[in-house]
């Protein structure tokens, strides 16, 4: 025999309820009566899906009557509510999931009458509730603690270990965008360093670097408007090369955004 509760509301009357693996559950012909439905039965039948409802549990009645009723989820009375046709069947959707279910939900039980009447049962009732407050206030500071101790104590990943990780040759434009720059603030940069020079519309490395393996040269071929073949040369770093750039730029107080404080504002 499973408990009922009946939840009174002084517009649309009581309805009960009951709970069935922690899930609230109504009587349908109670909820279908409320809503206006003159054949509640069919309703349930024509708007409820089977997986919504279930009729194997004994109730009992204000009488004392047991009675195996047909009883409708969430879902199942949300289904009867969006079909009905009663002008103010919104306003009991929302007396039902503004209050009711909120309710049940948070601790399982309802401000009825036999509540509100019994000072004892009401007092006992809302100190389990603020325990039970205090415990999961708790318990989400503990989570809070324990997820910056982790992120303390986990490693982060440096930009050096992100370029060891990568093998591949990149252009001028990859390396800047690891600083938030463009690539022509970077070819600029790197010009000023005395570290690169500018040949036609290609940058080349003077000579102090060009034999250390910092940079490789790629030509591509490419069609013009008439169909006559050209080649443009385009400089590629490896990664050693990237990490020398790296180098100089920390040398100068400038940081990958990857190793930036959460602080440091562009």
């Amino acid at each position: 025999m499973s408990e009922l509760q009946i939840f009174k509301n002084a517009e649309f009357g009581s309805v009960r309820t009951l709970a069935i693996n922690d899930e609230p559950y109504f009587v349908a012909r109670d909820a279908a009566e409320i809503l206006g439905y003159s054949n509640p039965r069919k309703a349930i039948i024509d708007h409820v899906d089977e997986e919504d409802k279930t009729d194997g549990v004994t109730i009992r009645d204000s009488i004392g009557r047991e009675q195996t009723p047909v009883l409708i989820n969430e879902s199942g009375l949300y289904s009867l509510i969006l079909s009905s046709k009663m002008p103010n069947a919104k306003k009991f959707k929302r007396w039902v999931t503004s209050e009711v279910l909120p309710a049940i939900h948070r601790h399982g039980i309802y401000a009825i009458d036999e509540v509100l009447n019994n000072p004892d049962m009401l007092i006992a009732a809302l100190t389990e509730l603020k325990a039970e407050r205090e415990k999961t206030k708790l318990l989400t500071e503990t989570v809070a603690v324990q997820k910056q101790q982790i992120s303390e104590m986990k490693p982060k990943a440096s930009y050096y270990d992100v370029v060891l990780n990568c093998k591949d040759l990149v252009a001028i434009s990859v390396i800047a965008k690891d600083y938030g720059w463009s690539a022509n603030r970077m070819n600029q940069y790197l010009h000023k360093k005395g570290v690169q020079y500018k040949q036609g519309n290609i940058w080349l490395l003077y000579q102090k670097y060009a034999e250390m393996g910092y940079t490789h040269t790629k030509t591509h071929n490419y069609a013009g408007s008439n169909g006559t073949l050209h080649t443009k040369p385009h400089t590629y770093w490896t990664q050693a090369g990237r990490l020398f750039v790296y180098g100089l730029l920390k040398a100068d107080g400038i940081l990958p955004t990857m190793e930036r404080e959460e602080t440091d504002v562009d």
